[in-house]
């Protein structure tokens, strides 16, 4: 630092305040890139001399030194070694950026965002994926697809589970993001359907007891007693998987997030007719649909059933030296309709009235 000839005491006390700085380790400082060497990064931050930010505190490798660090570009920089005896301080610039990745982290887990993340590579258990700058692990139960499935630079989506700057620790996941997809679609759709409504949907998965439709995001039940109104052995007497149908909204459970429907309601209800067709006393010829302990079920109308009693399926067979089946044809008499109850009581016998009893 050269002073000029007859300078006066106090322009020599000016000059030195311009370096009167108290930088220490740990301190985050402004600086304006003044060059690029073969060492690294030079910096102007307000010291004696020029800063250096070595190349591995710059880049990553495969990165140019030279496109990021322009000449004249405004920064930030950790100081992580004071000045050594040419009065040079050692900065970094990639302990701002990861410092201030973690802190975008933070936020997006705070705000439970959908962030964007570049495969690194698969290890045992999981995924090592890299989100701004910071590497996190997927475990494999975090996954929707196989770890098989993902190449090193697939971008994936994921949400963060834990954030732990202190032990380096940052746990991803895939799954929630489709989880909480499902969920959305599922709350917007329960805040728009109701009882009574007519949906249309997609069977997607078939079971003894019935039926699961996706009407939009959120399986519906169709139950095996609300898919015909005659007797089906099982849903895939009717259905399919992948058929598409409509069905209406019989049952909502918004606490458990439940919907059943049925197809059975879209149809006529036979009872209705049947009782405009049906008479106490009369003969009529049905199909056994059902044969149970207690008697057999016979189809005495389009969907509608009625019960002979098992002794009179034995005494019928019995008498006709044949033992009834699924699918038989019977002739039998009604001798009770209970239309409110929907129920049907059958006999072999004639019914006998009272007036010819008394006779």
């Amino acid at each position: 630092m050269a002073v000029k000839k007859g300078a006066s005491e106090e322009d020599f006390e000016k000059l030195l305040e311009q370096y009167d700085y108290k930088f220490k380790k740990g301190d985050l400082v402004k600086g304006i890139v003044v060059g690029v060497d073969g060492q690294g990064v030079l910096v102007d931050i307000g010291a004696k001399t020029t800063a250096l930010v070595p190349n591995y505190e710059a880049v990553d490798k495969g990165e140019n030194i030279e496109d990021k660090f322009q000449k004249g570009m405004e920064a930030e920089f950790l100081i992580i070694r004071e000045e050594d005896e040419d009065g040079r301080f050692l900065l970094s610039k990639k302990k701002v950026d990861f410092a201030y990745a973690w802190k975008d982290l933070e936020k997006a887990k705070e705000a439970d965002e959908t962030i964007l993340g570049t495969v690194v590579n698969t290890v045992k258990g999981g995924v090592l994926v890299e989100v701004a700058g910071v590497r996190g692990f997927i475990p494999s139960s975090q996954l929707r697809v196989k770890e098989s499935d993902l190449e090193a630079g697939a971008k994936i989506e994921v949400k963060i589970l834990t954030l732990d700057v202190q032990q380096n620790n940052f746990i991803l996941s895939n799954k929630k993001v489709y989880d909480d997809s499902i969920q959305e679609s599922k709350n917007n759709i329960f805040s728009q359907v109701e009882v009574g409504q007519i949906v249309k949907g997609e069977v997607v998965r078939i079971t003894d007891f019935g039926a699961f439709v996706d009407i939009g995001g959120v399986d519906g039940l169709l139950p095996l007693s609300q898919l015909s109104w005659r007797w089906i052995d099982h849903p895939t007497d009717v259905l399919h998987v992948g058929d598409k149908i409509d069905a209406e909204i019989i049952l909502i459970d918004h606490d458990k997030q439940r919907i059943s429907l049925s197809l059975k309601k879209l149809e006529p209800d036979p009872w209705i007719e049947a009782e405009k067709n049906i008479k106490e006393g009369e003969e009529v010829e049905g199909t056994i649909t059902r044969l149970k302990y207690f008697g057999a079920f016979v189809e005495v109308f389009p969907g509608v059933e009625a019960l002979l009693p098992h002794d009179e399926v034995i005494e019928y067979q019995n008498e006709n030296k044949n033992i009834l089946q699924v699918g038989d044809k019977i002739k039998t008499n009604i001798i009770k309709f209970n239309p409110a109850d929907r129920r049907i009581a059958l006999s072999i016998h004639q019914q006998v009235s009272d007036s010819d009893s008394k006779s």
